[in-house]
């Protein structure tokens, strides 16, 4: 970024958010919401097994429905559809396993038929109607089911899985260490359950095809739709402006939206799917459960010798998904000795996915949960022990992170939660009835950068738009572009308009991995350089103008002006007049370290790219933070309540405090629900889902929230990005669930490693 492009106090403001007025009102258009003429209407039949096949298909009593168009299955045009490869394989979809091809059934809820006709009542009745008869098989539904296979690591090498991370002799170093801690750590599988469902909605115009479809990347979506149709990438258009909740869960290409593409051409009408909350629980992604092995060695003064951490992940029966949380945990202490392994096991079940912080969540609170344990055998206290063991440089290449403000994080979430009031003695405090406890742990995610385009518009009056197709999951990604336009311009925010997640606008980086703000920033603030550079060179020429023949590297965009050296001031409207009515438009294409050279084009073909916090040559950057939470138990009922909870966090430059605060406020609210509620019961029997709806897939109310403190800790980072700018969207719900189930301990003397902690573990 050049000196000559100063921010003028854009970012750091908390301005509310532009788009909030079109949101409470319900002006803002979701996917479902798009208009569209004379659409017929989609619903799908899943199936009713989860391994077998279709023996026969009853259709007769569904097609007399009045109003039903078609009926899709295996045994018509759907067959026809393509592949997509795997996001894990470099593609875009998010499973292998793709409906309707042929009569066999992989996994529960596969999508059997879609019923297509006039109102979404009359599709929903007749999908109710068919009747599937199956060649039932047993299943192997999840860890220790009879036939379920276990593949060790590095069995099945695939693009963005890591290895297993290793350094010195960790076993040998754990058998000869004073003390230890062996334990195993488990968490459920979850479903992501946002409030907007899994729809599509699909419109042929002179065989050109639009999508309109909640996605976190619509040039991937773009590309995987061509290729299951046999299109090229410029015959579809994806349109996803806003997307109400994702989480991951929208962030790979799913198998209903293939089928409706082609219901839309074959009926030469619209079609609209809106897929049903259950269905959500099989037709996209979710949290795949884990197991973990964890060994700590340390000295009687604290100090680590050996760190070991063993993974398990349950994935489907095809695909080789895991998140291998151990990149993460193998760097978070300074220790000589680390040995990680991840291994998956492969059952009848659909693929797991993305979702929010998917390595650190699972597997942090697993190393968190044993740093507690570990703690407590030295009687150290738990922050005193992280202390000890804080580093500047990750262990396994000795690279220097970034920055690393992790122990500034808990001294000052540790002020503000009154932690020195804590009796270190478990059972040792109490409310009447309640017994009172106190935990905290480590927050941390990657900082991840991609590479990214804008195209920005100034018009003659001197109002700004910024375009790029990222996207909007409700984290602010409106207002961030145009505070960091308006900061870069020298507007005021409300001067800047944004036009977001439409494959017509210059490609940016999937909204995943917390790094849309990181990657964008960099584009923005090169276009806005470029557009400085324009008006300036511009202005030195003429004649008119104090700033005649002035250098133009001196020249500064501030408060809706061009100010040289000595504040002669031009307005921005008289310097906009030289270049006409149109005045002046610029696109920008950064590509941070790391990235390979025409990084944006790649994006433009629908490949994610993206440079992960930990695998740069001469750094590591992560964002940190520590938690800290009460917990009461009450001792005659078993009832288990998080009062208060208190986070510190260090994310670098801080775009927006007001937004920034609302993604760590509801990352710890989740992460609260991750240790306590949350939880996809599975029959083992039959490797079918149980709760599958929000009446009994629990998530916090605000009953169980009652206060959320969340600190902001000042950090300068300009390695990630010249405008000091690291991710924030999934830092605030890792460690979270180890907090909770720290303080449960401390509580009640009771460890739970099995999550989610609930009565019956109290009782």
């Amino acid at each position: 970024m050049s000196a000559a492009l100063k921010t003028t106090g854009e970012i750091g403001r908390s301005p509310p958010r532009i788009e909030a007025r079109l949101k409470v009102t319900g002006e803002a258009r979701y996917s479902s919401d798009m208009a569209v003429e004379r659409p017929a209407y989609a619903y799908l039949k899943t199936s009713s097994i989860a391994l077998g096949h279709i023996t026969a298909m009853r259709l007769d009593a569904a097609r007399a429905v009045p109003g039903v168009l078609d009926i899709m299955t295996h045994e018509g045009d759907a067959a026809g559809l393509k592949e997509v490869r795997t996001f894990m394989m470099g593609g875009q979809s998010g499973t292998s396993m793709y409906p309707m091809r042929s009569n066999e059934i992989r996994h529960d809820g596969e999508i059997v038929a879609v019923v297509l006709a006039e109102t979404f009542e009359a599709a929903r009745e007749a999908a109710h109607l068919i009747e599937v008869e199956y060649d039932e098989k047993a299943p192997s539904a999840t860890f220790d089911s009879p036939g379920a296979k276990t593949v060790g690591p590095g069995f099945l090498k695939q693009a963005l899985t890591p290895g297993d991370p290793k350094v010195g002799d960790a076993e040998g170093a754990f058998a000869s260490a004073p003390v230890k801690v062996e334990a195993s750590y488990a968490t459920p599988t979850q479903h992501h359950n946002a409030i907007e469902l899994y729809t599509t909605t699909c419109v042929w115009a002179d065989d050109k095809l639009t999508v309109y479809e909640p996605t976190q990347f619509v040039y991937g979506t773009r590309a995987a739709v061509a290729t299951e149709l046999g299109l090229s990438n410029t015959d579809v258009h994806v349109v996803s402006p806003f997307i109400g909740g994702g989480f991951g869960g929208k962030g790979t290409y799913t198998t209903r939206t293939g089928p409706i593409a082609l219901a839309a051409k074959q009926l030469g009408r619209p079609v609209k799917l809106v897929a049903t909350r259950d269905q959500g629980f099989t037709i996209a992604t979710y949290r795949a459960e884990t197991r973990h092995n964890i060994r700590l060695g340390a000295t009687p003064d604290g100090k680590l010798t050996s760190l070991i951490h063993e993974g398990f992940e349950v994935t489907s029966r095809p695909d080789g998904y895991k998140v291998s949380g151990v990149e993460t945990t193998s760097r978070m202490y300074a220790c000589p000795n680390v040995l990680t392994r991840v291994s998956t096991v492969h059952a009848d079940r659909s693929t797991p996915g993305f979702m929010r912080a998917p390595p650190e969540v699972p597997y942090m609170f697993a190393l968190e949960s044993a740093m507690d344990e570990l703690a407590e055998k030295l009687g150290l206290d738990p922050v005193e022990l992280r202390r000890i063991n804080d580093t500047q440089h990750e262990n396994i290449k000795g690279l220097p992170f970034s920055s690393r403000s992790l122990m500034q994080c808990y001294d000052e979430a540790a002020r503000a939660f009154g932690w020195s009031s804590r009796d270190p003695k478990p059972r040792a405090m109490r409310d009447g009835d309640w017994l009172v406890g106190y935990g905290c742990a480590t927050a941390t995610y990657p900082t991840n950068i991609g590479p990214a385009a804008i195209r920005l518009h100034l018009d003659a009056q001197g109002h700004a738009t910024v375009a790029s197709a990222v996207h909007d999951l409700g984290q602010g990604a409106y207002t961030m572009l145009a505070q960091l336009a308006a900061d870069g311009l020298g507007l005021a925010t409300g001067d800047v308009a944004v036009a977001l997640g439409d494959t017509d606008l210059p490609p940016g980086p999937i909204a995943g991995g917390s790094n849309t703000t990181a990657s964008v920033s960099v584009a923005i603030a090169e276009a806005c350089e470029n557009v400085r550079q324009l008006l300036a060179k511009a202005a030195v020429k003429a004649t008119d103008t104090p700033l005649s023949g002035l250098d133009p590297k001196q020249i500064r965009l501030e408060d809706g002006a061009l100010k040289g050296p000595g504040n002669q001031v031009e307005s921005l409207v008289v310097a906009l007049s030289r270049f006409g009515e149109d005045g002046i438009t610029v696109r920008a294409d950064s590509g941070p370290d790391g990235t390979p050279p025409l990084g944006t084009t790649i994006l433009s073909k629908g490949i994610p790219v993206m440079v992960q916090g930990m695998s740069l040559k001469d750094r590591v950057q992560f964002a940190f933070g520590a938690e800290f939470v009460e917990v009461r138990v009450h001792a005659r009922t078993g009832e288990i309540r998080v009062p208060r909870i208190t986070g510190a966090f260090a994310a670098g430059r801080i775009v927006n405090p007001r937004t920034a605060h609302s993604q760590l406020m509801g990352g710890m609210i989740w992460g609260i629900s991750s240790a306590l509620h949350e939880a996809t019961e599975i029959d083992r029997r039959s490797s079918r889902f149980l709760n599958t709806d929000l009446a009994e897939y629990h998530v916090p109310v605000n009953a169980d929230v009652p206060s959320v403190e969340v600190i902001f800790v000042p950090e300068e980072d300009t390695k990630v990005n010249p405008l000091g700018i690291k991710g924030l969207g999934e830092l605030g719900n890792v460690g979270t669930n180890a907090a909770v189930a720290n303080a449960f301990y401390h509580a009640t003397g009771r460890r739970i490693r099995d999550l989610p902690i609930r009565i019956e573990d109290v009782l």
